[in-house]
């Protein structure tokens, strides 16, 4: 299975004002591994970038002014991203500037048409209800390091929620083989098949002192319950 994370950046908040991308950063995952595969480009708006938008991204006018415009790469990009599962955070907003740059460009197609998109804001606000789920709010319940995070940046942005996804969506899933199969969806995801002919999983049998340890802690759950410590039964069985 491929996905791209994916993130841009933008002069603003809306494209119905006529705001522009002024980067798109992805990362590539293949059976939920990052690959080396990248795409990067920084892309001139021709038009102004609102100063509260430079504050979050750092990204200037005059930087951009020698930097491609949308309609020079995007075939280069649909390339990189099309029948891929795009993974974004706040979904609606990447994929509305995007569709609205492939509109400008009159390009036949929109972005649901060309890939699948994830929304991990969504997942995260199921997983986590009631809480808070930026993407830094995210990294740091899942302990992923963003202390090099200053500005906001596409491709930075995008290897970042690259971990957060793999983290949120881990569980059970992060033990199964690569010749795992999809065998269909339910709510929470794929529901995934282990391969019949995997190898067999190593078993550690514990030794004689840790065998008395575990004893000694069954013994104290068994005295804290009156006696109910059902583990006991099994041992003595």
């Amino acid at each position: 299975m491929r996905q791209i994370i994916l993130d841009t950046e933008t002069t603003g908040l809306s494209p119905e004002d006529g705001h522009r991308i002024i980067e798109i950063g992805c990362v590539e995952l293949v059976n939920r591994k990052l690959t080396d595969n990248r795409y990067h480009v920084y892309l001139n708006p021709d038009r102004e970038i609102d100063a509260g938008a430079i504050e979050v991204h750092g990204i200037s006018n005059e930087f951009l002014a020698d930097k491609p415009r949308f309609e020079a790469v995007v075939e280069e990009f649909l390339g990189f991203v099309t029948d891929a599962e795009l993974i974004i955070h706040n979904a609606p907003f990447d994929v509305g500037f995007l569709n609205h740059e492939l509109s400008l460009c009159n390009h036949h197609c929109v972005i649901e048409e060309c890939c699948a998109v994830i929304d991990t804001l969504i997942l995260a606000r199921k997983k986590h209800p009631g809480q808070r789920n930026s993407l830094d709010a995210l990294c740091k319940r899942y302990g992923i390091d963003n202390s090099h995070r200053e500005l906001h940046g596409a491709l930075l942005d995008a290897e970042i929620l690259a971990d957060v996804y793999l983290a949120m969506t881990g569980g059970q899933i992060s033990l199964l083989t690569d010749e795992q199969e999809i065998s269909g969806k339910d709510d929470n995801g794929a529901v995934r098949k282990i391969a019949i002919d995997r190898p067999e999983l190593k078993i550690i049998y514990c030794n004689s002192e840790e065998n008395i340890e575990h004893q000694k802690y069954l013994e104290i759950i068994d005295r804290a319950s009156a006696g109910k410590c059902l583990w006991m039964d099994k041992m003595e069985g």
